[in-house]
């Protein structure tokens, strides 16, 4: 599955993003969608998933502030980041797999950078 990744930035904290994964077939066939992001000199972290039941999942450090979501029209799956602070500096990658457990070894996008200056 071919995954891009847009809408990163550079933004002020406080302030707000939405990043767009464009999925280049019919998305109703994916059970599981994820964000996982990468800080510079870390590794890569799980930020949030979607299963297609609308299932969803954050991990503690963006639940209130990020929403994940899907379009099985447009074939897109998003996520909105809210009241961005700088530890959400990172390069954010989409990922498609059958399950969520498998969400690390799926397809992945090549990601896009945000930055988040204070």
């Amino acid at each position: 599955v071919q995954l891009e990744e847009s809408g990163g930035g550079l933004v002020q904290a406080g302030t707000s993003l939405r990043l767009s994964c464009a999925v280049a077939t019919s998305i109703s066939n994916i059970h599981a969608m994820g964000w996982y992001r990468q800080p510079p000199g870390k590794a890569h972290e799980m930020v949030a998933w979607i299963r297609s039941d609308g299932t969803t999942h954050y991990i503690d450090s963006v639940k209130g502030r990020f929403t994940i979501s899907r379009d099985i029209v447009k074939n897109t799956m998003d996520l909105q980041m809210n009241n961005l602070t700088p530890e959400d500096t990172a390069m954010y990658h989409c990922a498609a797999s059958t399950e969520v457990g498998l969400l690390s070894r799926g397809s992945w996008g090549r990601g896009t950078q945000v930055t988040v200056y204070s």
